[in-house]
């Protein structure tokens, strides 16, 4: 007798291909699929330039995937595209099993991980904005509690299908989150005004940034093999060599594709990134297609505006490498799970935070409290004194300060 429940529901994924790259994000569908809790039992793919706008394939493929699942007996279909309404609602009809798109099954991840308060509101903001165009081919999933991929999140809460609830919740969870990142920038402010330098750790999913902050850290952040493994950022304090502090904060990780609606909710988080004074980059030296992920990490940070932010390449994994090479300043090969490199790694963050300063004393009259503030905000200050001249202030800065300020130096 055939049980009534299974531990995993069974999938079938299903991609156009018109590129090389799709053949990559169809590898990479299949590892979400994975992380998600599904069993891939089978793959189809059409080779075409073209999305059918009724049905994502075309008509004899469309047949050929119905016998499919039926001979394979799937729960659900995985399509390496975002679909419309009208699309999910004609596959739906037309396979009778669960239709989930990529963007879906991202969401669906991060609504499994999420852990913060924010987190969670973040991902349920992105599913909300996801789901609300799509109501007309989602209101049997949105009907469905505990209908596991692709509906977790705001489906559990037995939402009703109605715009007008939909776009409230909205604008709720938006004026939160403002609070939230209100509360955010004040804390940038305070390590600002305390001249604490951000090193933000940036890369593809799964590349190893959580097990890098944990190493460096002594941090206990959650690491797995799996795609998404973190999802709220973690901040931590940074030893380096010569005693002084950094903070050291972990994001979200980045991949082909990543929803729209997902980035734009976690542009708050994100911004993180764009304050930060140093990025690490870290790279899975050994993904096959490695230069392509740098590639989309670039576009991202670009996306953010944070593509002139100083950084470094932080190559991982060089224990499963048989010949490491040697790097530079600004390419550091190194194993976090093995901590291997690491002590190169924190002199080039000191190097690359406290590059080519000096220490220089200034004098500024009571009035020119501007330049005495940029100072304050951009310089480290070791010693400050008040008297009937101004304020003396002798400070560790670079040189663009220090020709900035030029006509305030006193030695």
């Amino acid at each position: 007798m055939e049980e009534l429940t299974r531990d995993k529901e069974r999938a079938i994924l299903v991609a156009i291909i018109s590129s090389p790259e799709d053949e990559e994000t169809l590898n990479e569908l299949k590892e979400l699929a994975v992380t998600a809790g599904a069993e891939v039992i089978g793959i189809l793919t059409q080779k075409k330039k073209g999305i059918n706008k009724a049905h994502y394939i075309g008509k004899g493929k469309l047949e050929e995937l119905k016998m499919f699942v039926e001979n394979q007996q799937a729960d659900l279909v995985i399509v390496n595209d975002e679909l419309t309404g009208t699309q999910i609602k004609n596959l739906e009809d037309a396979l009778g099993v669960k239709i989930v798109d990529r963007t879906n099954l991202i969401l669906d991840i991060f609504a499994k991980r999420a852990r913060s308060k924010e987190g969670m509101l973040q991902v349920e903001l992105a599913q909300l904005k996801y789901r609300l165009p799509r109501l007309v081919g989602l209101g049997g999933q949105l009907s469905r509690l505990g209908g596991g991929i692709g509906t977790r999140g705001p489906g559990e809460t037995k939402l009703e299908v109605d715009r007008r609830h939909i776009r409230n919740r909205i604008k709720a969870i938006e004026e939160k989150l403002e609070e939230l990142e209100k509360h955010r920038n004040l804390q940038r402010q305070r390590r600002k005004k305390n001249q604490i330098p951000v090193v933000a750790i940036v890369g593809y999913t799964n590349a190893g940034k959580s097990t890098l902050l944990n190493a460096l850290t002594g941090a206990d952040a959650y690491v797995e093999d799996k795609l998404f493994a973190t999802l709220d950022p973690t901040a931590r304090k940074l030893v380096l060599p010569s005693g002084r502090e950094a903070i050291l904060t972990d994001t979200v990780g980045f991949i082909r594709k990543l929803p729209h609606d997902l980035v734009e909710a976690f542009k708050s988080t994100l911004e993180e990134v764009k304050y930060a004074d140093l990025l690490l980059h870290v790279i899975d030296v050994t993904s096959p297609d490695m230069e392509e992920k740098i590639k989309v990490v670039e576009k991202v940070l670009s996306d953010l505006g944070a593509i002139e932010t100083p950084r470094i390449n932080v190559y991982n994994k060089i224990d499963l490498l048989e010949i490491v090479p040697s790097g530079n300043n600004r390419d550091i090969y190194i194993s976090a799970k093995n901590k291997i490199g690491l002590d190169r790694l924190l002199e080039a963050i000191e190097r690359e935070l406290f590059k080519e300063t000096e220490v220089v004393s200034f004098l500024f009259p009571y009035e020119k409290t501007r330049e005495y503030n940029y100072l304050k905000e951009r310089g480290k200050v070791i010693e400050e004194k008040f008297d009937e001249k101004g304020i003396s202030v002798k400070a560790e800065v670079t040189g663009e300060i220090k020709e900035r300020l030029r006509n305030f130096i006193i030695s």
